[in-house]
């Protein structure tokens, strides 16, 4: 009864030997898939093109030497762990010095989002990799999932990190190749530890050997050492996120106090308030407030000053300069006489017609153009 227990087990666990034995080997096939997603990752990302970078992801054969990896770790066969180290390797110096060669080639002074996002890693990027190689074990016990392999592959890239290493080397970007080359060695040991993980708690035969193997332990050690650069990275990260936050929500209260507290931007009709941006950069933060006018003169520098004021007052001890863009807008159209009583579709208000504003005056013993707010403007 034993014997035809474990006789399945051990000839499946036969055939994926066999597999990650294939998987470790450096042939033609290798190549070419190396060759190819590295010349199509390096102009996606040069292209600064998602679409292109993703295919690329989807054709690397980086994956499977990596997980031989992790399996002959778990076996304790140290010389196909090399095998498969040095199809890698051999892979990685292919995909660097065609990058680079294409980098130079074509000598781009700077570089898109694609590039420059792929040379700060951090903590999640560390997370991603882990779940990654579990599931891509997983795949690999379980033919039934292998179809998610294709979706792993461009959730946790190994080759673009690498292109992005030459492009930049290329280039004399040292600092940033080194971000790029940091993100590389997380998903690499990310991958390899979650793979070992999952191939530890999915068959039994390798689970003792988990915990028992130096090059597995050296593995763990390492990607736990990865943890200080990229949580540093990571701290910036959330850093940054809540300043934006923030930033976000002063300019959302300031635009709301604008519209429903003040006269000049709020409440007189010839100035309407179309948009309010404000540049962080500036010290003090400039509020940049676009207006369309019907009157050219509006608002005055008194207003402007006046309102410069009421934020201030409001957002102390954080002050801010305000400018405001306005643009005239002409009414065009020509008179019409009024409609009888009994053709009016609303009627109009009850309420007496508001005062025509008296003219402001002018200050003595000051230059042309400055005038004093009137009084339905004052503490704006």
């Amino acid at each position: 009864m034993t014997s035809t227990t474990t006789a399945p087990e051990d000839s499946r666990l036969v055939l994926l030997r066999q597999e990650f034995e294939r998987d470790a080997s450096f042939n033609l096939v290798f190549v070419v898939l190396t060759v190819g997603a590295t010349l199509i990752a390096t102009l996606g990302l040069l292209a600064n093109s998602p679409g292109v970078v993703i295919g690329a992801m989807v054709v690397a054969p980086w994956i499977m030497p990596l997980q031989a990896m992790a399996f002959e770790i778990l076996r304790g066969r140290l010389p196909m762990f090399l095998r498969a180290l040095r199809t890698l390797l051999l892979g990685v110096v292919i995909c660097v010095v065609l990058a680079m060669l294409v980098g130079r080639l074509v000598a781009f002074p700077s570089f898109g989002s694609e590039v420059m996002n792929r040379t700060s890693p951090n903590l999640l990027d560390l997370g991603v990799a882990l779940v990654a190689g579990a599931v891509a074990m997983f795949a690999k016990l379980r033919k039934d999932a292998i179809s998610a392999l294709a979706g792993l592959a461009i959730a946790v890239a190994l080759v673009p990190p690498m292109c992005v290493v030459g492009i930049l080397l290329a280039s004399s970007f040292w600092a940033q190749a080194y971000g790029a080359l940091l993100l590389f060695t997380t998903n690499l040991l990310g991958i390899m530890v979650g793979a070992m993980a999952a191939l530890g708690a999915l068959e039994r035969v390798y689970r003792s050997r988990l915990f028992h193997s130096r090059l597995g332990l050296t593995s763990v050690a390492l990607t736990a050492l990865l943890v200080i650069p990229l949580g540093s990275s990571f701290f910036r990260l959330l850093d940054q996120s809540r300043r934006e936050t923030k930033a976000q929500e002063i300019e959302r209260v300031i635009e709301q106090q604008l519209r429903s507290s003040t006269i000049t931007l709020g409440g007189d009709p010839a100035i309407d308030l179309v948009g309010l941006s404000i540049d962080w950069q500036k010290n003090p933060p400039l509020i940049r407030a676009r207006v369309r006018v019907t009157d050219p003169s509006l608002p005055t520098p008194a207003q402007v000053a006046g309102v410069q004021a009421f934020i201030n007052r409001n957002q102390a001890p954080l002050r801010f300069r305000l400018v405001v863009q306005r643009t005239a807008v002409d009414l065009i159209g020509p008179e019409t006489a009024p409609n009888p009583p009994h053709l009016e579709v609303v009627p109009p208000s009850a309420l007496p017609p508001l005062p025509k504003a008296s003219p402001v005056p002018s200050l003595p013993n000051a230059p042309s153009g400055t005038s004093l707010p009137s009084e339905d403007h004052k503490g704006e």
